[in-house]
Order: structure tokens, then sequence, then C-alpha cells
């Protein structure tokens, strides 16, 4: 097999026929379902909604962010809104410390996590802009590139995606655990890139390559860029500000809270939440845990997302990143799996190993090497999704699980009938 990158097959059905397992490309559909719900780029949904899901909206920015520029003109509702905030009962925090927790990991099923909320921008200029197919780029276990994937099916474009993964492993059927069976299930040409060729060329190269051979097949590619964060991106998160705003609003009013948490994979949440933050009468002051490269990298990054809305404001002073990679990106510890196992077994939340799974061990780790700093204050973490991201971790948490065994069963014990045949 040629061993150039993106000159590989996409994985479809097409790929062997004697493989087992086999995935429609759809290409066939791409003509026509494209051309009619997407004529003159008006963005109306593919079909005629209930209750807002799909629909096209006008965007108007929050009062405190209209000094920003360029504003969206248009949004498509993606997520479910507003995802719910309550208490998180977490152990062994410091004295008169209250933890809360924004349940953006319910923003949907497929959709679920925080990058629905960019895709409602992202999407909407695509097609305006007259896109017949998205082109973005993660890894192999990508919560943004699933949920990219899915958010172009629903609008009847096609997606490509350019996955990173292993040398050992670039060659080979990818397989459908976790991200990627949803991936597949929606039709995403998947395009496999190993790890060594993309630190090499780089996704913004990468997606560059792809999208002129689109161009030169008669397609509309519109790119998303990693993580779906840029400067249009942002405004997910600078709106998720203003639901928070409300949400206290709408409750008893006496919250209020002294900081936000969150993991930083990408850059795109961070700069929306701490611009906004900044911006609203929220105030709060913003934590990231960066779960790749280091704060340096991501104090410039986000300072070119907000530089790109003319907000004027240093990055540094909006937002305190920390170092939270560990071993690396999407690399876990023994010790960071059993806490995402002892959280979700003393709470009933479930974090993701890559994101927020290292973002809230590193916020309890702080907590706990700097009790003063945290000491009667309220904390909001938020949730950005990932579960789907766990199932590329089952060998590694096997042993950690436990809380089985054989039902014992007295061979005396009688029948009793309950409803149907099975009960």
């Amino acid at each position: 097999m040629n061993s150039s990158p993106l000159l590989r097959p996409a994985i479809c059905a097409a790929a062997s026929p004697n493989r087992t397992l086999q995935v429609p490309t759809l290409q066939s559909r791409r003509k026509s379902t494209i051309s009619s719900p997407m004529a003159g780029h008006d963005l109306k949904p593919t079909a005629p909604t209930i209750g807002g899901f799909l629909a096209k909206k006008p965007y108007e920015p929050p009062s405190w962010a209209s000094h920003l520029n360029p504003i969206p003109s248009h949004t498509f509702s993606l997520a479910h809104l507003p995802t719910p905030i309550h208490k998180w009962n977490l152990p062994n925090l410091p004295e008169d410390t209250e933890v809360w927790i924004k349940r953006d990991d319910l923003s949907g099923m497929q959709l679920s996590g925080n990058k629905v909320r960019k895709l409602e921008f992202l999407m909407a200029d695509a097609v305006a802009n007259g896109a017949d197919c998205i082109i973005t780029v993660g890894g192999i276990q990508s919560n943004h590139c699933r949920a990219t994937a899915v958010a172009a099916r629903y609008l009847n474009l096609d997606c490509y995606l350019i996955l990173r993964t292993s040398k050992v492993l670039v060659d080979r059927d990818p397989g459908l655990v976790g991200n990627l069976l949803v991936e597949r299930l929606v039709g995403a040409h998947v395009e496999l890139i190993s790890k060594e060729e993309y630190a090499k060329i780089g996704s913004v190269t990468l997606a560059d390559l792809l999208k002129k051979r689109l161009l030169s097949e008669g397609r509309k590619p519109y790119v998303i860029p990693v993580g779906g964060s840029n400067s249009l991106g942002t405004w997910g998160y600078i709106e998720a500000i203003r639901e928070i705003e409300q949400q206290i609003q709408t409750g008893s009013g006496e919250i209020r809270f002294d900081d936000i948490v969150v993991a930083c994979g990408s850059g795109g949440t961070i700069a929306g939440l701490s611009l906004g933050s900044r911006l609203s009468n929220l105030k709060a002051k913003v934590h990231a845990f960066a779960v790749c490269d280091d704060p340096g990298y991501f104090y410039n990054f986000v300072q070119g997302l907000i530089d790109g809305l003319d907000a004027g404001i240093d990055s540094h002073d909006i937002v305190n990143i920390q170092d939270a990679k560990g071993l690396g990106y999407a690399m876990n510890t023994s010790e960071e799996l059993k806490f995402v196992k002892d959280i979700a077994d003393a709470t009933g939340v479930v974090l993701d190993p890559v994101y927020s799974g290292k973002a809230a061990y590193g916020m309890l780790k702080d907590m706990s090497a700097n009790p003063a700093k945290w000491r009667g204050r309220k904390v909001l973490f938020i949730h950005t999704g990932g579960l789907l991201g766990l199932y590329d971790k089952v060998d590694q948490m096997a042993s950690m699980v436990g809380k089985w065994c054989r039902m014992e069963i007295d061979e005396s014990i009688q029948r009793r009938d309950g409803t149907g045949k099975m009960f």
C-alpha cells in the first residue's frame, strides 16, 4: 500500500472484497441529497422541524459582546440546550469550597460534548458558503470528529475525517471502537495518518491537501480546524457564558461562581469561556487544564482567537492555564483511570479519560496542594463530554471495576410467574 499521506484509500466498502467489515460510502447520494435542501445556500434545514432542532436561527450576540467583530449572522440549532448545572459532591474538598458542574456531556447523544456548541456556528458558515462536504482533523478517538460527522450528516453534507493513529495501525482497518463506530455508522470517509506524518506535515497542510483533492473532483469542501477552534467557533462558548448567566438568574439568583474549571485540548472552548466571563457580569476566573501541548502554546493560540474577534484583551489576563497532559495526549496512568472510576462510583458523574477526567484530576490535586487558594470558593466545572472515549480504555480499566459475582440460587427455590414467559 502506498505510504504517502492522503494517497491511501479512504476506509470504504470498495477497499477490499475480502474484508469482513464493510461500511457504505454513500457516494451515490452526494449530488442528489446535497442540492435539494441547500439550494441557494439559504441555510434551510434538511427537513421541517418541531421544537427548533436543526433549524437555522439568526444570531444576536449578548449585549456585552456586541462590540466583537466579526459577529456571526446565523447558527444551526444542533445542541440540546441549556445543559444542566448541579452541585457536584466531590470528596476531600477544601473547607467551605463548593464545586458545581455544567453538564455539556448532556448536550446530545451522538452530538454530545463541547464541540457541538462550536459546530452550531461553523456548520452554518459552511452551508452559507455553499459547501457540499466537510473536512476536519483529529485523533483516532476524536470527539470533535465524531460530532462533526454527525452534524454534517444531519445537514446532508458528506464528511471527510483525517484521523491520527500509530504507525503500526495506519494501514489497518481502524475498527468500530468508541467514536469510530458513530463516525462510520453515519457514513464518514475516514483517512488515516500516522502520528509521525501528522507531526511532520501538520493539520493545516493535511486538510489543505485533502481540500485540493476534493476540489479537483468537483466537490465544494469546507475545512473545520482541529477541535473546531477558530475565532468563529469561539462564539460557541461566548454564548455558553450567556447561558450560564441566564441559568443563574432563573434559579435562586444567590449562586455566584468565583471560578470556572475546564479541560483544554484545542483552545477554542477556553477562549470563549474566558473572554465571555471577562466581558459579561459573570467575572469568574477561568482555570484551564491543558491535556496536550503546553501552557505557553495555548496562551499564544487563545490570543490569536480573541485577536480575531478584535477583543483587545491579553489572554494572560483572562485565563490561567496549567499543564495536565501527564503521559501525553489520550494517554493515561493507572492512577488517572482509577480516579475516573472512583469519581463515577462516588458521584455518578462519568468523566472521559482524555479531557474532563484529566482536568478534574488536576483540579483536585491543586486543591489538595493549595487549599488556601480554593477555600470558600464556588467553582463551576465544565464537563466537556467524551464518554465514548472510555471504550478505548476498557482493557486498562477492567481490573478496577469488579463488583460482580455468580448469583447463588438454592435448587429448592420455586418459580413464581411474572408477566410473559421471560418474567
